[in-house]
Order: structure tokens, then C-alpha cells, then sequence
């Protein structure tokens, strides 16, 4: 069968999600492989994750050793992904797989090498949660966009989708959050055609399980700095 997405799905600690969201992206009707990358969770998640890839031949699921960050496993099921287009997905629920349809329609009519989908752009329905982090994902943004001479609303959006020969032809270093800036400046870098599409979003609270937190704000910010002047890198 000709596959049109991968989808990789990164997870930590998500024992109580994981089994919905991939019954929710199993139920977008796109011709899709699906690659989890469980980044050493200790709550039972792997336990879940044995029964689903039993039960269900679309799931491949990688297991790391240990804890080793996002941007780690990202890299682990890039490496796999044998679809046209690769798409982050994230297991903790904040974002709805049925916009896939919407973010791969600029690569569909060859307009794009990459999708962004923005929480902020378009009329799409998004939970009301915390002004301080929304303020810092937009001052992050504008600071990338500075770097990269690019216009998004949102880089540090989940939901990018990348046609395959391009995210497996860039390098990629950054181990945990610092993924998003690093790979939009290397994309800005290497001439990709950038699209950006609104989304949904149900954003979840720190009592609910998020996890990035002020350090990886920071983080982010010398990622900014850091992949605006270093060489790009292809494989």
C-alpha cells in the first residue's frame, strides 16, 4: 500500500491518553503508518503500548531506553517514517487529528515543503487557559521570526508536517523542546516553502500532565540564537 502520512507520536507518561489519541488518528481516513516513540516512561504507558501494537499491525511502537527528551524521540521515529509526508502528534489530547486533512493540503497541491498548524490564526475552537504562556509562545515566535525572517504565528505549534525527504535530510541536534525553534530556523535555512493552516486546540493544565515548563522557554530562546548562525546541516 502507498503510504500518504506518518504519523509519529512521542510520548511520556501519557497512560491515561495514549490508547485515544491513537484510536483518534487511526479514524482520519488518510492512508497512514503510525510510529509511537515512548521516551522511557515509568506509569505504565509501555504496558499499554505492548497491548495496542498486538492488537493493531499500523502501530509500530519504538521503546528508548531512558528519558532522553522529545527532540530525541522525534529523531528516532523521523528516522522510520516511510510515508510521504511526516506529522508530529502529540499524545496528551491538546490537538485533534482531524485537522491532518487541512495541513496536508498545501503539500498535496505542491505549494508546500512544510505545514504549520497555528493556534492563533483562523476561527477554530481553542480552550481558554494561561496568559502568561501564551504571551511567552508569542514573544518566542516573534523572536524566531526575527531570526529567520519568516511570518508565523505559531512555531511552537505541535502540528508540523513535513513532506518525508526533507526532515530526513536535515540534521537535527536539539534533545527535548528546543526541537521546535531549531527545526524552523534549519527550515527557513534550507529555502523550504512554509505554510500555515488554524487549528483546533484543547490545551490541558499542569495539573492535567502538561510538562514544558520555564527551562525550556530559556531553552528555546538559545536555540533561536544558536541555529541562526550555525551551518546547516544535510545528511
Amino acid at each position: 500500500m502507498n503510504l500518504k502520512l506518518s504519523v509519529v507520536i512521542p510520548v511520556y507518561n501519557e497512560r491515561e491518553t495514549i490508547a485515544e489519541i491513537i484510536n483518534r488518528v487511526e479514524r482520519v481516513d488518510i492512508s497512514k503508518e503510525i510510529i509511537v516513540v515512548d521516551d522511557g516512561s515509568t506509569d505504565g504507558t509501555r504496558e499499554r503500548l505492548a497491548e495496542i501494537e498486538r492488537q493493531n499491525s499500523s502501530v509500530k511502537v519504538i521503546l528508548q531506553r531512558h528519558n532522553m527528551g522529545k527532540g530525541k524521540a522525534l529523531r528516532t521515529g523521523f528516522a522510520q517514517a516511510r510515508g510521504d509526508y511526516v506529522i508530529v502528534q502529540d499524545a496528551d489530547l491538546e490537538y485533534d487529528p482531524e485537522d491532518f486533512y487541512k495541513l496536508i493540503e498545501p503539500l498535496e497541491r505542491g505549494q508546500a515543503d512544510a505545514v504549520y498548524g497555528s493556534r492563533f490564526v483562523g476561527t477554530q475552537e481553542h480552550r481558554v487557559l494561561y496568559f502568561w504562556h501564551s504571551l511567552g509562545n508569542k514573544l518566542l515566535t516573534l523572536l524566531s521570526n526575527m531570526a529567520t525572517d519568516l511570518n508565523l504565528t505559531d512555531m511552537e505549534t505541535c502540528y508540523k508536517v513535513f513532506r518525508r525527504e526533507l526532515i530526513q535530510s536535515i540534521v537535527l541536534e536539539e534533545d527535548r523542546f528546543g526541537f521546535e525553534p531549531e527545526i524552523t530556523c534549519k527550515l527557513a535555512r534550507s529555502r523550504a516553502r512554509i505554510y500555515e493552516v488554524g487549528i483546533a486546540y484543547h490545551g490541558r493544565t499542569y495539573e492535567e500532565g502538561k510538562k514544558i515548563g520555564l527551562r525550556d522557554g530559556f531553552r528555546a530562546l538559545w536555540c533561536i540564537l544558536k541555529y541562526r548562525f550555525k551551518p546547516l546541516r544535510r545528511k
